[in-house]
């Protein structure tokens, strides 16, 4: 299963609107991503905002997406490349 590891570039982290931008990237992927930080109980959908917020991810938090099927390695690719932004900088 492929899986990509990348650190949250956000300054406020996976909260509010980075969140949500996230979870609509992963939502609008053609195969299911599940996201997990180092000692997180278990991977949460990147699909939902309550597991995506409970992850409790912070600026530089490195988290591992996985996804399997096809079109998921360019699904994890897109996803690494926006958690790594800031995604509270204004043009974001």
């Amino acid at each position: 299963m492929p899986t990509r590891t990348v650190v949250v570039g956000s300054a406020s982290g996976l909260h509010a609107r980075p969140a949500a931008l996230f979870v609509a990237a992963a939502a609008k992927q053609p195969v299911p991503v599940t996201i997990s930080t180092n000692g997180a109980r278990k991977p949460v959908p990147a699909r939902s905002m309550l597991g995506v917020l409970s992850l409790g991810a912070k600026q530089g938090t490195e988290v591992t997406l996985e996804a399997s099927g096809d079109g998921a390695e360019a699904a994890l690719d897109a996803l690494a490349e926006l958690l790594a932004r800031d995604l509270d900088a204004p043009d974001a």
